[in-house]
């Protein structure tokens, strides 16, 4: 059987998924969780705070509890997507799509994804380009039992991005940012003629139902950056470090 607490941490999930309740929408209090639920307000609390762990929710003492802004975890950036991104500086997009097909997983995939080593996932490969010149390339690694129809769609004129956000809505990422030597696959695509240093993003993102993607996103680094915002939030001067 099912905890009290996850089961309000699925309704929450589901009310935000499903459109219900938008960014910024104010979430009902423990008081009100704890009656619907049938449970102590210690239970509805618990849910509460762990969602908020997770970047789903935002808490406000003396305010309430709002639907967040789904950023990932711990982490300075928004998730967004680079098609949109490029759109919005006035400049041309363009998605070249290099692979789609079906693999066999190896151990890190696998271990990345949650399945078992050697069952087949999804795998795809495009270069986004900005004004014609290619600007990142996105490989990714799909667990298939969670997106089924990912080989069927033209990532030509929608980004995977796009499509896991409608089929798999993304409730939790995680990622880690290097500087890397590239390959000389990843030169070809990305037009590098020197073999310049490049960004390498490693982002592992899930939906409700378990780990959706695991992706590779490779950025030339003498013309692309990464950058955000941190918001501490208020701790005793004891537990800050930097």
């Amino acid at each position: 059987m099912t905890a009290k607490f996850e089961q309000i941490k699925q309704f929450i999930l589901t009310q935000i998924e499903t459109g219900q309740w938008q960014e910024n929408d104010l979430v009902p209090s423990e008081n009100k969780l704890a009656s619907d639920f049938s449970v102590s307000r210690m239970t509805a609390r618990r849910a509460l705070e762990e969602l908020s762990a997770r970047g789903v929710l935002t808490r406000t003492k003396g305010s309430g509890t709002y639907v967040g802004s789904l950023k990932s975890q711990g982490s300075m950036f928004e998730i967004r997507d680079i098609a949109d991104e490029i759109k919005e500086r006035g400049h041309d997009y363009q998605a070249i799509l290099v692979e789609l097909d079906d693999i066999e997983a190896i151990a890190p995939i696998a271990i990345a994804l949650g399945v078992e080593i050697g069952s087949r996932v999804y795998h795809s490969v495009i270069v986004h380009n900005e004004n014609g010149k290619p600007v990142q390339v996105e490989e990714r690694f799909i667990n298939k039992t969670l997106v089924p129809d990912y080989l069927q769609q033209d990532f030509n004129t929608m980004s995977p991005h796009e499509y896991l956000a409608k089929v798999a809505p993304l409730t939790e990422a995680r990622h880690t940012i290097e500087a890397i030597s590239p390959t000389a696959q990843v030169c070809e695509w990305l037009q590098l003629y020197n073999e310049e240093p490049c960004l390498q993003l490693i982002r592992r993102t899930s939906s409700k139902h378990g780990v959706v993607c695991f992706a590779r996103i490779i950025y030339p680094g003498s013309s692309y950056r990464l950058g955000g915002q941190l918001t501490f939030s208020k701790k005793k001067n004891s537990d800050l470090q930097h």
